[in-house]
């Protein structure tokens, strides 16, 4: 079993908090660190936020939010074997020959560390500020992802569809890996599908107002029936029994998330503050270690 902090941008967005947390989180054995994404964010919104139950972004949204890849940087640079993850990207908003060779330029300088958390995206109101259809952003997410792993394959690559079309064109460095994992993210049968249509890992966000748990059914099946092999994706998922304060025995929550499929724990950094010095080492002596996380 393998473990997982998410939202680690958003509580910690400045270049010294970024490194010390990554640090901190290698030392006590967690596989990852997540980070969080938007463009921007509209003073209004009408759009239902489907990960609080009053459908409203928590917190303040003048806070900084920093770019994923840029703060994923930072951590990389502090670290050598914490893998790094977009939790999610929004693609759709992104120009993928733009992206694939952001994502694939950090993998190669981190040594094949990071996987791309994708998402299609929420919050119509920033889809308006940067001009793109938000009704076809799931076509739109769908063929970005074949164009990035087109542009990966380290020759001169070929594309043409509905929104994308490039021909013999070079993307340098390639990932090491040959290829970035993309880890599709969101909490409906839709993302699921696509999942195991496309990805390489199923991430049904924390906080989702509906019972994730059977997505994990719908993605297998979904690589079942298009010819893959529903072992190979990954599975990620929350899992609120483990965390300090839960009041429940977190070895039993982890132990059922693995009965389940799921290969990787994510758990919110919030649970873990203030004292990161205190509460990420004995998270890691006494559940980590435990399952033999590395």
């Amino acid at each position: 079993m393998k473990f997982a902090l998410h939202f680690g941008n958003t509580s910690f967005p400045d270049a010294a908090g970024a490194m010390r947390l990554a640090r901190l989180a290698e030392a006590a054995g967690f596989d990852s660190l997540f980070a969080v994404d938007h463009v921007v964010l509209p003073e209004h919104y009408d759009s239902p936020y489907p990960y609080s139950a009053n459908g409203r972004l928590p917190g303040n949204i003048t806070a900084a939010m920093p770019d994923p890849l840029v703060w994923l940087a930072f951590a990389a640079a502090a670290t050598t074997r914490l893998r790094l993850m977009t939790a999610v990207i929004i693609l759709p908003l992104r120009n993928p020959l733009v992206l694939a060779k952001q994502v694939a330029t950090l993998d190669a300088m981190s040594g094949g560390r990071l996987d791309l958390g994708i998402g299609v995206g929420w919050l119509r109101e920033e889809f308006d500020a940067l001009g793109i259809p938000f009704a076809a952003r799931g076509r739109r997410t769908d063929e970005y992802i074949a164009a990035m792993r087109a542009l990966w394959r380290g020759e001169p690559a070929s594309f043409a569809g509905e929104f994308v079309r490039f021909e013999g064109v070079r993307c340098t460095p390639a990932p090491p890996r040959g290829a970035v994992p993309v880890i599709v993210g969101g909490h409906s049968e839709a993302a699921a599908r696509r999942a195991g249509r496309l990805g390489d890992g199923f991430f049904p966000s924390i906080g989702a107002q509906v019972d994730t748990l059977p997505l994990l059914a719908v993605a297998r099946r979904a690589a079942a029936e298009a010819g893959r092999d529903p072992a190979a994706i990954e599975l990620l998922m929350g899992c609120p029994g483990a965390l300090p304060g839960s009041g429940q025995d977190p070895l039993v929550a982890v132990e059922e998330r693995r009965r389940q499929g799921v290969g990787r724990v994510v758990l919110p950094l919030g649970a873990f503050l203030p004292d990161l010095e205190d509460s990420l080492p004995r998270f890691g002596e006494q559940v980590i270690r435990r399952f033999g996380a590395a």
